[in-house]
């Protein structure tokens, strides 16, 4: 554990906590991407089914619950308790293009050629590329709610942060995984975008606008 994982598992954090809080008080799941929220529900499914396995620390244990149980009762939220607020006429990102290619993947491409290792493999293919349906969706209506660009913009920290996390390993640990590297890299270019739309125009109190 270092400062900077330790920080970007708090921006995580707060990202799943702000869009669960933006859910429940606006009684309302408008403009939030159901697709994604499945997505990072499987995500977090397939990566820590270790659970049951290997222990490594209270903490380790606590979020992993925490990010599997939020990231379900979200989907929960979004499907079932709101679900006449869903906007499914926007949310038609096809997902299929991000999970089959994802999982074929990592079963080439992996460190071990064992179930848990392949998941764990896939969960991280697939969280590189889990918020492009809620990234199409906002660009297709053209803006986004202020919490809601508080949330990916927290989501494009936490991925961030953990790269200074590998950097960091590296430097000091002699650890080095490229295929969590090369993931995270991914996932912060496509954040890269909305982290200058935010800057501009959120932390100015302007509305998110993305060209439709």
């Amino acid at each position: 554990m270092n400062l900077f994982r330790f920080l970007g598992d708090l921006s995580h954090l707060l990202a799943i906590i702000l869009l669960l809080l933006k859910i429940w008080k606006s009684r309302s799941c408008a403009g939030i991407s159901g697709k994604s929220q499945v997505l990072f529900a499987v995500v977090f499914t397939a990566r820590y089914l270790d659970l049951f396995t290997n222990y490594i620390s209270l903490y380790n244990t606590c979020m992993k619950v925490v990010y599997i149980a939020c990231s379900f009762t979200t989907v929960w939220m979004i499907y079932s308790k709101f679900k006449a607020t869903y906007d499914g006429n926007h949310d038609t990102f096809r997902v299929e293009f991000l999970v089959a290619p994802t999982a074929i993947l990592a079963f080439l491409v992996n460190h071990d050629f064992t179930p848990l290792e392949i998941l764990w493999t896939f969960s991280i293919y697939l969280e590189s590329v889990a918020i492009l349906p809620q990234l199409f969706m906002v660009s297709k209506t053209g803006e986004a709610e202020t919490i809601t660009s508080h949330y990916l913009f927290a989501l494009g920290v936490y991925r961030t942060l953990y790269l200074f996390n590998w950097i960091w390993r590296y430097h000091f640990e002699g650890f080095f995984d490229l295929i969590a590297i090369v993931a995270g890299l991914v996932q912060t270019v496509l954040y890269c975008d909305f982290f200058y739309l935010y800057i501009t125009k959120v932390l100015k109190g302007k509305k998110l606008s993305l060209p439709a």
